[in-house]
């Protein structure tokens, strides 16, 4: 499909330029730093998750500064790039560092993947020596529990190397989409669930404080994992591994935004888009783009800037 180019109106201005690209980003400073993490080659069904962060940049585009919360137009949001070749060992220890580094620069990362393999480098970047000492919430229809080293592994593997299974909650684990192994998993670990079902007897601010309270307890950070699968799949066809049934994209919004208003999630992720499975009005690209600025808006809330 060809499209035309986007009408230019100096007063109408796109979150595509709000971003700024610094010559030297290991040194720019901000608010919100974003890292694009296209990986992709151990995802448990073959993705082309790695075209995402740009397809997600230029979506953009499509979207303004302006929400009923607040404008981002005073917000400093840094696009530090994408790591390069972030898939395998050698991968993940760049996708580290570079979590690693701009966590000392900026209150608040947010990954772009890629597939859900970059929560566990991502979380070892931020956490550093102290990941004993963090939470994390993911919001994904699966458990991420697997054996190996996969897309389907990140949360056990993170258990493994330290992080508190008492201090992990999961919502939107949906029926049908898991088994009774990793299931069991997840009690032995001492993960709190919250069912797909669970949530429409309750608000997305309900299901987020509850999950905050057990993440965060006593102030401990928190890192936060939005796997789009966790919505139904008629809102997310270029997610793989999406559903008939799962939660609304408005629902996922408001999540996203009400995570990152809390002073404790120091960084997020935004897994499982494959922009070259999308349907032609890049339905499932543009909900990633909207979730990076619900994620800015949760921010901006806090009332605490650099600029």
């Amino acid at each position: 499909m060809v499209e035309s180019a986007l009408p230019y109106d100096p007063h109408w201005p796109r979150a595509s330029d709000w971003l700024t690209h610094p010559a030297e980003p290991t040194t720019a400073h901000g608010d919100l730093a974003l890292i694009g993490v296209p990986a992709h080659a151990t995802s448990i069904s073959p993705s082309g998750a790695h075209t995402t962060p740009a397809a997600v940049r230029e979506a953009l585009s499509r979207y303004s500064l302006l929400a009923t919360s607040g404008g981002l137009s005073a917000l400093a949001t840094v696009d530090l790039g994408d790591v390069k070749d972030p898939d395998g060992p050698g991968g993940e220890t760049r996708v580290a560092l570079a979590a690693e580094e701009a966590a000392r620069r900026f209150p608040l990362v947010l990954g772009i993947g890629g597939d859900n393999s970059i929560t566990y480098s991502l979380v070892r970047g931020l956490a550093g020596d102290a990941l004993g000492e963090w939470g994390l919430i993911t919001v994904d229809a699966h458990h991420d529990l697997r054996d190996g080293t996969t897309n389907g592994s990140p949360v056990r593997r993170l258990v493994e190397a330290g992080l508190p299974g008492e201090h992990v909650v999961q919502i939107g684990i949906a029926d049908f989409s898991n088994s009774a192994f990793y299931a069991e998993r997840a009690r032995e670990y001492g993960i709190t669930v919250v069912p797909r079902g669970e949530l429409r007897h309750h608000s997305p601010a309900e299901v987020v404080a509850h999950a905050l309270e057990i993440a965060g307890q006593g102030g401990r950070p928190v890192f936060v994992d939005l796997d789009v699968d966790v919505c139904d799949r008629s809102v997310v066809p270029g997610c793989h591994a999406a559903a008939p049934g799962g939660i609304s994209a408005d629902e996922l919004r408001q999540i996203a935004h009400l995570l990152a208003r809390d002073t404790r999630v120091r960084g997020l992720d935004i897994t499982e888009v494959d922009a070259t499975a999308d349907t032609s009005d890049e339905r499932t690209v543009r909900l990633a783009a909207l979730l990076v600025l619900e994620v800015a808006a949760g921010l901006a809330a806090r009332g605490h800037h650099t600029v």
